[in-house]
């Protein structure tokens, strides 16, 4: 894990504490028989009534009944992908310039080899079925040749990476296992901000760690996961965590531990989870076609500030303000201009852009959707057919080459936009590397175009080439924008 300082964490911070001191100056040197101002007098008293008391969760038995279903993970990997997963997910521009304190916890990297070397890292998982499927996070086995499953008994099972959606974050690995103790799923609808939770996992590599806390906010957006409606928790989690499950009072799981907020790398009192409703969803596409689409309105958006909310006459401040319509996008056909405010997505509200983002990201392309809009003072509706995010699939299983084949290398074809973008309708994405592969420098994110100038564009093609091929070959490599043979030793 790369540690991600921010001087602009700090000053945010200074201003917001220098606000509260100021308030509380102010109030404290007021003359003590000072009449408040008219419109102060005039605001009605508001009386929430008392508030009851609510005892503390039995933590002790939460902890009981799922200690054993909460798995530790550990890959292997090139120290690339390690690299490469610490920026993993949608990269879109971050306010805070490559210095974004929002990061992903990967895991705890043991010892670290040269560049060339794999190195071994930690995460956590939960199983959600008893024949040994687990659901973890995306980043945690990204790019991996090797995952290994480690139970609460110290039982080790090597694992298959059924699919993973870097869009949400969310992978489904699978063990051969059977009569295993799984979580109980909940729900993050009756959930509200100042709830008990509870997170287990292996922070520091810590197996079985249990920490707590309340959920302090819900649908919270981040810089780079704008597809992600998170539940904000101050419960202590830390690199190695990843992946692990959150739980509610009632001991039913209610999201996947992701990201830390931090200006040294490690816990600040903000944590993140992914909604168990959006990994579950992501879980059900996974197995039922192999791979996890999203859906795309095509509109660059922007919050809606008093300021803006004043010029275009909106008596709140709430909604998503369209600055850019992409052209050919759903949003272009459905009529969608700039300068419309989005304020319902299928008759629910949008607060603001991540809720948008959020509410689009979880529909399928295809689906009819019905926008509320604010338009030069009025209000109106449109209907809108929904788009496809390009490269927005995860890895399907039958499309996969095993990385434990003569050439180790895991593969999947081209997405439409990937095609497109190479102007070419063959090609591999190599997804992990290992063996002969990884010694001749080939990286995951490369594109196999050929092999000894056979054009190939499916897994099985490549695996009936590689064991019909003698002791050494040569792939046609495209890495960016170059193109490069790569020649293989077999052996």
């Amino acid at each position: 894990m790369r540690v991600k300082h921010s001087a602009l964490t700090l000053a945010v911070g200074s201003i917001l504490a220098y606000g509260s001191l100021a308030a509380c100056s102010a109030a404290n040197s007021a003359p003590e028989n000072t009449a408040p101002p008219a419109a102060m007098a005039a605001a009605p008293a508001v009386s929430t009534g008392p508030v009851p008391y609510a005892t503390a969760p039995d933590y002790r038995g939460i902890v009981a009944a799922n200690r054993a279903a909460v798995v530790g993970i550990t890959i292997v990997a090139p120290a690339s992908a390690m690299h490469d997963n610490d920026q993993d997910g949608p990269q879109e521009q971050s306010p805070f310039d490559g210095q974004d304190p929002f990061f992903r916890f990967f895991g705890i990297p043991g010892q670290m080899q040269p560049n060339t070397q794999p190195v071994h890292a930690l995460g956590s998982g939960f199983i959600v079925r008893s024949d040994g499927l687990i659901l973890t996070n995306a980043h945690v086995v990204k790019g991996a040749t090797e995952v290994t499953v480690t139970l609460s008994d110290h039982r080790e099972y090597p694992a298959k990476v059924l699919g993973l959606d870097t869009t949400t974050d969310v992978a489904v690995i699978k063990i051969n296992a059977k009569d295993l103790p799984v979580v109980h799923m909940g729900s993050t609808d009756s959930l509200q901000v100042g709830d008990y939770v509870l997170a287990i996992g292996a922070p520091y590599g810590l197996e079985e760690t249990a920490t707590a806390g309340i959920v302090s906010a819900k649908g919270r957006s981040l810089p780079d996961s704008q597809s992600v409606p998170f539940i904000q928790t101050d419960a202590a989690v830390n690199p190695g965590n990843s992946g692990g499950p959150l739980f509610d009072a009632h001991g039913n799981v209610v999201g996947i531990n992701s990201q830390i907020y931090s200006s040294t790398g490690g816990y600040q009192g903000l944590s993140f989870a992914i909604p168990i409703e959006v990994a579950t969803q992501v879980q059900a596409q996974i197995l039922k076609t192999g791979h996890v689409e999203h859906a795309r309105l095509g509109v660059g958006i922007q919050p809606v500030t008093q300021q803006l909310a004043q010029s275009f006459g909106l008596d709140m401040p709430a909604g998503a303000l369209v600055a850019k319509v992409d052209g050919g996008s759903a949003a272009a056909r459905a009529g969608l201009k700039a300068g419309d405010v989005i304020l319902k997505f299928n008759g629910k509200p949008v607060n603001d852009p991540g809720s948008l983002s959020a509410a689009v990201a979880m529909a399928q392309p295809g689906e009819a959707a019905k926008l509320d809009l604010w338009r030069a003072g009025k209000s109106m509706q449109l209907d809108v057919t929904l788009g496809a995010a390009p490269g927005a699939r995860a890895t399907k299983v039958s499309d996969v080459l095993p990385g434990q084949g003569k050439l180790g290398l895991s593969v999947r074809p081209l997405s439409d936009d990937e095609r497109q973008q190479l102007g070419s309708d063959a090609g591999l994405v190599v997804q992990q590397v290992s063996g002969p592969a990884a010694k001749a420098g080939i990286q995951p994110g490369d594109v196999v175009l050929a092999v000894d100038g056979t054009p190939v564009n499916s897994a099985s093609q490549l695996r009936g080439i590689i064991d019909k091929h003698g002791n050494s070959l040569a792939l046609l490599i495209q890495r960016g924008d170059s193109r490069i043979f790569v020649p293989v030793q077999l052996g």
